[in-house]
Parts: C-alpha cells; sequence; structure tokens
C-alpha cells in the first residue's frame, strides 16, 4: 500500500464535493443526533470520519445521502441542495452501506449488470463496464459464479463494484470493513485507493483507526452530535504530548490501578496521562522516552511486577483516547446509531 504521506492532498479551490453548514438533525423523540455541524470536503479528497457508537456519524453520512432530511442547516452535495435537488445527488453518489446489498442468487457479473440497468447506464455501455468493474475490484476470474459462493471479503469488493457503476465522482463507505479478516481489509484498502487514485472523492466512516491512518487524507472526530477535532492524521498525532510508554504488569485489576496510581505520581514525567487497560497501563508524558526505566524501577520497588514495556509515537488510538475519553469500539454487533429508522422532526 503506497500509504497516504506520498500522495498530495487535493486543492481546497474550487466547488466542493460536499459542503455543510449548520447541520442539525432531531429525532421524533426530541433527540439531537447532529447539532451544528460544519463540514468542506473537496473533490478528490480521501476523508475520513470518525466517533463512537451513537456519536453521529451514520445519521450524518445518511442526510448527505439523502436517506434522511435534515432539521436545519444547508447541506450541498456535489453541488446539489440534498433537499431540493435529492434526486440529483443520489444519481451523482455512490452509497456502500454497512451492510452488503449483493443479490446472492446472481452471479457477480449479472449483480453489476443489474445495478448497471438500475443506475440508467445506457445498454451499448453495459459489457465494457461490468469488465472494467469486475478487474478493477479483482473479481474478473469468478464473475460468474454465484454470490452466494463468495466469503464476505468478495461480497464487500462486489458490493462497492455495484455502488460506482455509473461512475459517480464521489462515494459514501459506510464501516466497509468491519467484520473482514485482515487480509479481505487489506484487498479492500487497495481497492478503495485505487479508486480515489482515478479521482474519485471518498467518504469514508470506519471503527478501524489503522484504515484511517492509511487511507485517509484529512479526517474529522463527532462526539455527541458535534465535531470536535479536524485533521490530516499526522496533524491529530501532533495533538497528543510526548511519547506512549505501555507496561505491562503481573496480576488483575488491583495491580494494574496501583500501577497507575505509581504513573501518575512520578515525578519526573511531570504533565502525565494514564489509562489502563487489559494487561497494564499506559503513559503519555513528554519525557516517558527518557524516564521510562526510572518508572519501572518505581514500579519494582511499589511491589509490582513488570512482564513487559514499550515506548513508541502516538497512533490514532491515542488520539482518539485523547480526544473522546472513549476507546474506538470494532465491534461489529455495536455499529448500528441510535434512532436511525426513526422519523425526524423538520
Amino acid at each position: 500500500m503506497s500509504g497516504r504521506s506520498e500522495r498530495t492532498t487535493p486543492s481546497d479551490g474550487g466547488e466542493a464535493a460536499i459542503d455543510v453548514e449548520g447541520l442539525e438533525l432531531v429525532y421524533g423523540d426530541g433527540t439531537r443526533a447532529v447539532d451544528g455541524v460544519d463540514m468542506r470536503v473537496p473533490r478528490g479528497e480521501f476523508f475520513g470520519f470518525l466517533g463512537p457508537n451513537g456519536a453521529g456519524k451514520t445519521t450524518t453520512i445518511k442526510v448527505l445521502a439523502t436517506l434522511l432530511s435534515p432539521t436545519d442547516g444547508e447541506v450541498r452535495v456535489n453541488g446539489f441542495d440534498v433537499r431540493t435537488a435529492a434526486r440529483k445527488v443520489r444519481a451523482s453518489i455512490g452509497y456502500m452501506p454497512q451492510e452488503t446489498s449483493v443479490d446472492e442468487e446472481l452471479t457477480a457479473r449479472e449483480n453489476i449488470r443489474f445495478a448497471c440497468e438500475s443506475y440508467g447506464v445506457p445498454r451499448g455501455e453495459h459489457a465494457d463496464r461490468v469488465a472494467d468493474l469486475l478487474d478493477l475490484v479483482d473479481l474478473a476470474d469468478v464473475a460468474d459464479k454465484r454470490a452466494e459462493e463468495f466469503s464476505g471479503g468478495m461480497k464487500k469488493r462486489l458490493d462497492a463494484a455495484t455502488a460506482l457503476v455509473h461512475r459517480p465522482p464521489l462515494v459514501f463507505l459506510d464501516e466497509p470493513t468491519t467484520g473482514l479478516d485482515p487480509k479481505a481489509r487489506n484487498r479492500l484498502w487497495d481497492y478503495f485507493e485505487r479508486i480515489n487514485d482515478r479521482g474519485t472523492t471518498i467518504f469514508l466512516t470506519t471503527q478501524y483507526l489503522e484504515e484511517a491512518d492509511q487511507l485517509c487524507d484529512r479526517l474529522s472526530v463527532i462526539l455527541d452530535g458535534e465535531i470536535v477535532a479536524e485533521g490530516s492524521p499526522a496533524e491529530l498525532k501532533r495533538r497528543v504530548d510526548g511519547e506512549i510508554l505501555d507496561v505491562q504488569v503481573e496480576g488483575g485489576e488491583t495491580e494494574r490501578e496501583r500501577a497507575a496510581t505509581v504513573a501518575r505520581e512520578f515525578p519526573a514525567f511531570g504533565d502525565v496521562t494514564v489509562s489502563v487497560d487489559d494487561e497494564g497501563v499506559s503513559v503519555t508524558a513528554e519525557t516517558a522516552r527518557k524516564h521510562g526505566t526510572d518508572l519501572l524501577v518505581a514500579l519494582r520497588d511499589d511491589g509490582i511486577t513488570v512482564t513487559g514495556f514499550d515506548v513508541r509515537a502516538p497512533t490514532l488510538d491515542d488520539v482518539f483516547l485523547a480526544i473522546t475519553g472513549e476507546e474506538l469500539s470494532a465491534d461489529p454487533d455495536a455499529d448500528s446509531e441510535m434512532h436511525e429508522t426513526e422519523g425526524v422532526v423538520g
């Protein structure tokens, strides 16, 4: 994989693929799912949208895809207003939801051909369009096999191909790799990079922060319906001051909490952030590398047995924890946004 660092971030000049000002969405029970979101995504950008479950990610993406109507605010997608030109918006986007929508009774070729007909692709272009997409998602060798024989990763790639038959300039990917094994996930990453390199704007929501780090030019983090951070992955990681010292300790929760107390009170670290996980503690401090071994001695002197340690640079996981106060779950059973089937006020 090439990685985003080797690419030039798209220019913000001209008309944006997505332009949102003051987006609000209130559900029928009074729940404010999205509260004053502003967002601009330049054409050609690979944009990531992150947040914990229930933060407003899926609600926002459904407004952008015209599946939900906003309560307030201005929302334009590919230059079209989502309220007054919803049909034009839908014709200009591709949408890959969390659950695959391929017809398992049809072959890969038949699924894509059916999508061509549904999106109004001229009949004379069907054969070339189908062949091109089968090749792009690496399914040409199994084009005439029924989708029911495919693995989960193959179905995801076929689903992505059907979202691209009309060559939309913008594609929404709502947690497209949740539940896939690492090999299948990496193959989809490569595919998404290829279509982005072709000029397609991509709007991605994901529970995998490594995925966002590898693929996205820029990220926004939403919490309780509001954007709380945005920037490139590198810019967001610089928001975490210092380095991370991960320390594994022997024993259960009591020992881990004791280790956390020692780390918080350790004078050499100064301004420090300490979190507890299932194996030990993670200490974020500007002097983590310089005084890490001193902390290990302090833990030993306090009767705590250290079984492993490592000093590393911050990751997006650390950024997310620092911004939101919680880790991002990749549990496929926890992906759905609250209230997503309820009516909207407005």
